[in-house]
């Protein structure tokens, strides 16, 4: 019963830990989104400019992960945020 416990009160803890770290990530992509969509509204070529800086952090996660051996899930899930972050701040962006 003791084992049962344990186990039930880390699992409890590790649930805890993910909705902080999850309203940790949803805070930062919000403020971050936020941030790139008004640094490139004040650019000539807003679209660009986004496009810009997606790719740079494209390479940036690229060069992170094979200089590190990171996880390819931890790599592919980063990628598709930067995907979902780009969609986000050209949706709002003057063509």
């Amino acid at each position: 019963m003791a084992v049962e416990k344990d186990t039930s009160e880390e699992i409890a803890a590790l649930k805890r830990e993910i909705s902080v770290l999850s309203g940790l990530a949803l805070a930062t992509g919000v403020i971050l989104t936020q941030l790139l969509q008004t640094t490139c509204k004040r650019e000539l070529d807003p679209q660009g400019t986004a496009g810009r800086i997606m790719d740079n952090a494209r390479e940036g996660i690229k060069a992170f992960s094979e200089q590190n051996n990171s996880d390819p899930a931890m790599t592919r899930r980063a990628l598709e945020a930067v995907e979902q972050y780009e969609e986000q701040i050209r949706s709002v962006l003057r063509v």
